[in-house]
């Protein structure tokens, strides 16, 4: 139609011509129609149907869920709008198909979590109903029996208790609830106190637990005290869960614009298609040990919670029947004259108690 009109136009005016002869005419009118039916079969072949079916592919691919065409291609910038409707499309479709992916893994890990829960909940609850049932039965009569039962029943309420508590933690700093208070505070006395606070849990598993080396000077770091006191008990306590014989060390090393702590052990070690999942909640690489140790199966997913709120994370090497080494970093933090001479007075006096420990035993 388009072609027909321009043939038409042409015609007509080249009519106005008086010297233009009938012949002329119609050779004009067939020659416009000829050349303008050409350009716009050109221009509607290789400028819209081409790239209307490349839509058409890209909706082909996306319905067979495949993303795996050239991103870079529809990435580029052009300036053709049916190019540029075609890299909406494909946007589109990647975004939403990043959304049901994460939506089904979300879903996958709600329902494993809430086994997980029901699962640890119970077990707890299970042993002191039945304690309590006992002794309802008539084990209350004997006064030993009754001791022994409401000592067990107690301990398993307490296990119930710390997986609340844990659990209510790492909800809490998901949520922002639990703010972090950053401060600059003398790493050296922390680590000090928890393994002075471990001697005993190690000694009863036949475990020495000492520092890297003696420090002599603080070392400051920037961050929050409380919580990094909970980071290194939770890993320095599950390198002692995990050690048969051995030893357990901690050490502090300033490199560059950080502060590195390591907690070594000589323990099981983890295998490699295991490192990667060691933080989810409640997954533990030997369920029935750990069972037997105790624990709430939380204590790691805690650590990379509160390291991820201080821009940090966990790095784990660990070799099967060698041991696991795990470390983590923190910024440095600025002292003054009086912060250095209170923390070595504090050095000091955790080194005369430990001493004077020594010399009791």
């Amino acid at each position: 139609m388009l072609a027909t009109v321009v043939a038409a136009v042409t015609t007509a005016f080249l009519s106005l011509v008086p010297e233009t002869g009938t012949l002329a005419l119609i050779v004009a009118g067939v020659l416009s129609f000829s050349a303008s039916y050409l350009l716009v079969f050109v221009v509607f072949e290789f400028l819209v149907f081409r790239e209307i079916g490349e839509i058409y592919k890209v909706l082909n691919k996306m319905r067979k869920k495949d993303f795996s065409f050239i991103e870079e291609e529809q990435d580029a910038k052009v300036n053709n709008p049916l190019k540029r409707i075609n890299k909406e499309i494909y946007t589109y479709g990647v975004n939403r198909n990043k959304e049901i992916e994460d939506l089904k893994r979300l879903e996958a890990f709600r329902r494993e979590f809430l086994a997980d829960v029901s699962h640890e909940l119970k077990t707890p609850v299970f042993a002191a109903q039945g304690f309590v049932h006992t002794l309802l039965d008539g084990a209350a009569e004997d006064k030993k029996v009754r001791r022994k039962f409401l000592k067990r029943a107690a301990r398993s309420l307490d296990n119930l208790d710390l997986l609340i508590q844990d659990l209510l933690t790492l909800s809490q700093i998901e949520t922002g609830e639990i703010k972090m208070h950053f401060e600059h505070f003398n790493i050296v006395n922390t680590v000090m106190e928890i393994v002075d606070q471990m001697e005993n849990k190690a000694e009863k598993r036949n475990l020495k637990i000492r520092l890297d080396k003696e420090y002599h000077n603080p070392i400051f770091v920037y961050a929050d005290s409380e919580r990094i006191y909970r980071v290194v008990t939770n890993l320095v306590s599950n390198a002692i869960k995990y050690t048969d014989e051995g030893e357990v060390v901690v050490g502090m090393e300033v490199t560059g614009e950080k502060v590195e702590v390591a907690i070594k052990d000589t323990g099981v070690g983890i295998p490699p298609e295991e490192l990667k999942r060691i933080f989810e909640r409640f997954f533990r690489v030997d369920k029935s040990r750990s069972k037997g140790l105790g624990g709430t199966g939380l204590g790691l997913a805690i650590v990379k919670h509160i390291l991820e709120a201080h821009e940090s994370k966990v790095s784990v090497i660990s070799t099967v029947g060698k041991g696991s080494t795990f470390s983590f970093k923190l910024p440095i933090g600025q002292t003054t004259a009086e912060m250095e001479e209170e923390a070595r007075r504090e050095m000091a006096l955790l080194l005369a108690e430990e001493e004077e420990l020594e010399d009791i035993d």
